[in-house]
């Protein structure tokens, strides 16, 4: 009884915090993009926010200010009616999702370098340079005597560096391009790479604990639940990996269709959600990765969608926003942005915060 009382207590612990912020790509360090929410079933336009280029980056939310970077080098911060907080120069364009943690704001340039601010005022406290472009999101484990953030590049390195002042704790070299995030597994990390491997990397150390080969290029990030990993390749493959074990348990593979899962997983329950450059979103059971359903939208899905309660949201690269049900597919709402969206949904207190190629942030929700 005492335990059966504490899993509620935090699962409703778990909800309140995903109602009062999305801190980092996906919403949570293990990046399910899962949240035991309400959504309206038909949400309208509220407010928007303009930046000066092309929104590729996915926002983040706290306490009703929401944070992204702009392809336009210019990192902003903005409330929820579209009013400007503050915004700070990076001198070259954002494609890489913040994380928000500890009071800052963390993020990388497609120049390389990793800039940590301060989340009140926008004043930089430490930039870290890496040897090419960033547009994956970083994560962090904090430790008994330091917080090290992890970041991918494109120069083939995972970057392990210190919260406090910047300075690299460690490098710990793939076999090419770092594109997505890193996913939370305890003390480690966990992320694919285009040399067609997954690696876990204990964020304490900088050494490699596994490093188990999937075959092809993995340009999304892999969502953990308990000891496995679920993640795309680039030839129309879906893995479910067990991590402790190191192995594949299961693989989706549709030998009639081979393109790429770009977007990353949602999973809830024995459900993970995810869309493809075939213009289908998947619905697969956890357990065994069998096909739930699958749903022809208007358009390529390189967006990653969000669960929210029984519900999943998604956006397509020609400007449109749905809505269906997680449990059967069904269409429940659809809205015409009108211009490709490459951002991903965070979603904030009822509300679906995402960024599109009209260097708009649109903030929609029951008025």
């Amino acid at each position: 009884m005492k335990y059966r009382l504490f899993v509620a207590l935090l699962i409703l612990t778990e909800s309140l915090l995903a109602q009062s912020e999305w801190p980092i790509f996906r919403g949570s360090q293990q990046l399910t993009a899962s949240v035991s929410a309400d959504l309206p079933s038909q949400l309208q336009l509220l407010a928007s926010f303009q930046t000066e280029d092309d929104i590729k980056a996915s926002p983040v939310v706290k306490d009703g200010v929401a944070y992204c970077g702009s392809t336009d080098g210019y990192f902003y911060a903005f409330n929820l009616r579209g009013e400007l907080k503050w915004k700070f120069q990076a001198e070259n364009a954002i494609e890489a999702p913040a994380i928000l943690l500890d009071g800052k704001v963390i993020f990388g340039s497609l120049d390389g370098w990793l800039f940590c601010l301060n989340q009140a005022d926008g004043e930089l406290v430490w930039k870290y340079k890496t040897d090419n472009q960033i547009i994956g999101s970083a994560n962090w484990h904090q430790g008994a005597e330091q917080t090290v953030v992890a970041v991918g590049s494109y120069d083939y390195f995972l970057h392990g560096v210190d919260l406090r002042d910047g300075r690299n704790l460690w490098k710990y070299e793939s076999d090419n391009f770092i594109n997505g995030a890193p996913a939370l597994y305890g003390n480690k990390v966990v992320f694919g790479g285009c040399d067609g491997f997954l690696h876990l990397v204990n964020l304490e150390t900088g050494q490699v604990a596994k490093k188990i080969e999937l075959s092809t290029y993995v340009a999304s990030s892999p969502a953990i639940v308990g000891h496995e990993a679920y993640v795309g390749d680039y030839e129309g493959r879906f893995f479910a990996i067990d991590l402790d074990k190191g192995n594949v348990s299961w693989t989706y593979d549709d030998p009639e269709k081979n393109l790429p899962f770009i977007a990353s997983p949602a999973v809830s329950g024995n459900y993970i959600v995810l869309g493809n450059e075939d213009r289908q979103l998947y619905c697969f059971q956890r357990k065994d990765g069998k096909l739930v359903w699958t749903k022809r939208l208007s358009n390529r899905i390189n967006s990653s969608s969000v669960i929210v309660g029984s519900k999943v949201v998604t956006a397509t690269m020609d400007g449109m926003l749905f809505m269906h049900a997680l449990k059967t597919g069904e269409e429940l709402w659809s809205y015409e942005i009108g211009s490709q969206m490459v951002s991903s949904p965070a979603f904030y207190q009822g509300k679906i915060i995402i960024g599109a190629n009209d260097g708009r942030i649109y903030i929609l929700g029951e008025k």
